[in-house]
């Protein structure tokens, strides 16, 4: 499969770039700065240059086109100030949502949080992330041109993975390794029967492609 990755030089997604390169997919990674197109080649993917805080949807659909699934990993990151949890956690979900549609991608996987919500109250910048990430996993929701899956992990470590979760509708809170994220992603992208499911992520007991099976069973 050829796969696009937004965010594409973040930790989760640099992770996920060396799984699919390793299984022999052809990955795509957009990213804002060309000094970080040396980690992506280096995961095994091609870097392409594109802000999608400032892209129109024709130029990320030119990325898009082509491919067989896509996959939003971008976040504006701690300390970005609450106007980018607009612009990045939501807007560009939506803008590359829009895109993949232009382009004719069906698949489209998102790195959502968990306790995303729209409806979310506080002043604080993580409170400001939650609303825009619910607003976003609202706005593909609701969208019938996208065969979409969100994935709402836990509380990230860098612990090495486990390969080990616990992946349902609800899982209550937990932490869960970036290692075992990126598995579970890459399983989902395998997986077209877990479309139309928004699935919480915690550190578990249960295999990951076991856990992703029966998720896609129920």
């Amino acid at each position: 499969m050829r796969i696009v990755i937004a965010g594409g030089h973040g930790q989760i997604a640099l992770r996920l770039e060396r799984l699919l390169s390793a299984g022999g997919h052809e990955v795509v990674g957009v990213i804002r700065s060309p000094e970080q197109a040396t980690a992506l080649r280096e995961a095994g993917a091609e870097p392409v240059v594109l802000d999608l805080e400032s892209a129109g949807v024709d130029e990320v659909a030119e990325v898009l086109r082509g491919a067989d699934a896509a996959v939003f990993a971008a976040g504006a990151g701690p300390g970005s100030g609450i106007p980018r949890k607009d612009t990045v956690d939501r807007g560009a979900a939506v803008l590359f949502a829009d895109a993949a549609e232009r382009a004719g991608v069906r698949r489209y996987v998102v790195v959502s949080s968990m306790g995303a919500d729209s409806g979310h109250r506080g002043d604080g910048q993580f409170d400001a992330y939650l609303r825009a990430k619910g607003a976003a996993d609202d706005d593909i929701r609701a969208r019938d041109g996208l065969d979409w899956t969100i994935l709402r992990p836990g509380a990230l470590t860098d612990d090495a993975g486990t390969g080990l979760v616990r992946l349902t509708a609800s899982t209550g809170r937990g932490p869960v390794p970036r290692d075992d994220v990126a598995a579970v992603l890459s399983e989902l992208l395998d997986t077209p029967a877990t479309a139309g499911l928004t699935l919480e992520l915690i550190g578990g007991s249960v295999p990951v492609a076991v856990a992703v099976r029966d998720i896609a069973g129920n």
